[in-house]
C-alpha cells in the first residue's frame, strides 16, 4: 500500500511509542532509581526504557534502551503488554511493556539514575513511579498463560493518573 493511502491525517489520533522494560535475574528484577536531579521521577524506581527512534522497530528500541541504560547485552526480551496513555490531547502515548531475563548481573553506571537488582518480594515497599504499584505485580507474575497485559492510563481533572490494567 503506498504511503498516500495510509490515512495519515493530522485530525486523526496519533501516539508516540515508548518502551518500558523489566529484566529479571532469578528472583530479582532490575529497577532504576531516578537521579535526584531528574525533572520526572526523581528518587522513584522505574523500569528501563524510553522513546522509539525513527526507523527503529519497537523490539530494537527496547534492546537498545536496555543496553544504553544498564550495559546488559544478553537479555531475552518478550513483549508482554501494550498500554495506551490518554494525555487529553493529540498525540497520546502507547507504552510497549517488555519482560526480559538475563544471567548477566554486572551493570554500567547510568546517567538516568542508580540501577538496582531488587528482590521481587520487596518491590512494592519501594517508592515506585505511581503506575508500577499495579503494573509491576502483573509483570512479575506474568506467564505465557496470562496473556498480554492490556491497559489504559488516563488523567483525572485534578491531574492524577488513573490506571486500568487487565490480561487480554
Amino acid at each position: 500500500m503506498p504511503i498516500s493511502e495510509q490515512g495519515l491525517n493530522q485530525d486523526r489520533y496519533m501516539v508516540i511509542p515508548r518502551t518500558l522494560i523489566f529484566v529479571r535475574n532469578q528472583d530479582r528484577v532490575l529497577l532504576i532509581r531516578g537521579a535526584p536531579s531528574k525533572r520526572l521521577w526523581a528518587n522513584k524506581y522505574n523500569g528501563l526504557g524510553g522513546h522509539v527512534e525513527a526507523y527503529e522497530s519497537i523490539h530494537a528500541a527496547a534492546i537498545r534502551e536496555v543496553f544504553e541504560e544498564s550495559g546488559l547485552r544478553e537479555v531475552n526480551l518478550s513483549l508482554i503488554g501494550i498500554i495506551s496513555i490518554a494525555t487529553g490531547k493529540n498525540p497520546g502515548i502507547v507504552l510497549f511493556v517488555f519482560l526480559g531475563y538475563s544471567t548477566q548481573t554486572d551493570l554500567l553506571e547510568s546517567k538516568e539514575g542508580s540501577l538496582e537488582w531488587v528482590n521481587e518480594t520487596d518491590v512494592l515497599t519501594l517508592p515506585l513511579v505511581e503506575d508500577l504499584y499495579k503494573l509491576l505485580p502483573m509483570v512479575i507474575n506474568h506467564s505465557p498463560q496470562s496473556g498480554m497485559i492490556s491497559g489504559l492510563y488516563s488523567y483525572t481533572q485534578s491531574g492524577g493518573l488513573e490506571v486500568n490494567l487487565s490480561y487480554s
